[in-house]
């Protein structure tokens, strides 16, 4: 498996979950055909040594990302170029990655619902992920961003994501998979709000799976602080979450309460998945 710095994006908020062998029921995921590896219930990713060579080459994504962003740093520190040449680390930082997955999702769109680990789908989306770890890494990027009213929901529309107008940005939000957000109007976000489209949790043969699906929010909703919102969760618009409230993949949160519903083509990962 790859290092910590490339495994960041999948392992915020995606911890397999310990001690369940079952599943729900459904029909194969996604790469799944032919798939070989680890008895059921090991809780072992089955990836070949081409996959984890894949992920090992996208995991120097993010330093590369970096080195990008501070070669122009270098040039004008030389005394090479002037001030200018400045504008192509703001562009390096911020613009590469998003253009990069923006258009990648575009062209070949994330699949939803349960992924094999390996499959195609999964390096896929292994691939999108790597451009957004140094974002984790330093979050203050991010911040910088929402200093500005507008621009930072202007930012992820590049991503992919759908956003609507005059969302609010509190201080500490962090959002996995931008591509996979889907937010209504007048928004508004409170401290320290995560949202990971992804999670990872046993399949129906007790293998470890990964689950994609976006996070919708409806109009004029707020997320309580410190929420964590997963797959394929529902916000009705409108709605108030309570603070420090984490909501289950695939789940509905309208009327106050939160209900239980299927996941693409019936397939959801366990309720206590994170």
């Amino acid at each position: 498996m790859p290092d910590a710095s490339s495994a960041e994006t999948a392992a915020a908020g995606a911890a397999a979950v310990a001690g369940r062998s079952g599943g729900p029921s459904g029909p194969p995921v996604e790469g799944s055909a032919g798939e070989s590896g680890p008895p059921a219930g090991t809780g072992e990713l089955p990836l070949s040594i081409a996959a984890r060579a894949v992920m090992m080459a996208c995991g120097f994504i993010p330093l590369l990302h970096l080195v990008a962003a501070l070669v122009p740093l270098v040039i004008v520190a030389r005394g090479v170029a002037g001030s200018g040449v400045l504008l192509l680390t703001l562009m390096a930082l911020y613009l590469l990655p998003a253009t990069v997955v923006g258009v990648a999702v575009r062209v070949r769109p994330l699949a939803r619902g349960a992924v094999a680990p390996g499959s195609a789908a999964f390096l896929w989306w292994w691939f999108t992920a790597q451009w957004q770890v140094l974002f984790a890494r330093l979050p203050c990027l991010e911040e910088l961003l929402r200093v500005v009213p507008g621009l930072y929901s202007l930012w992820l529309r590049i991503w992919g994501a759908r956003v609507g107008s005059l969302v609010y940005w509190s201080p500490g939000v962090s959002i996995t998979d931008r591509s996979l957000v889907r937010i209504g109007d007048r928004v508004v976000f409170g401290l320290g709000v995560r949202l990971n489209p992804h999670v990872m949790a046993p399949g129906p043969d007790g293998r470890q799976r990964l689950y994609l699906a976006p996070i919708q929010i409806g109009s004029d909703a707020l997320v309580g602080g410190y929420s964590l919102v997963l797959a394929g969760c529902q916000i009705a618009g409108g709605e108030a979450t309570p603070p420090l409230r984490t909501l289950h993949a695939f789940t509905r949160f309208a009327g106050g309460g939160r209900l239980r519903r299927e996941g693409p083509d019936g397939v959801s990962p366990p309720e206590d998945a994170r």
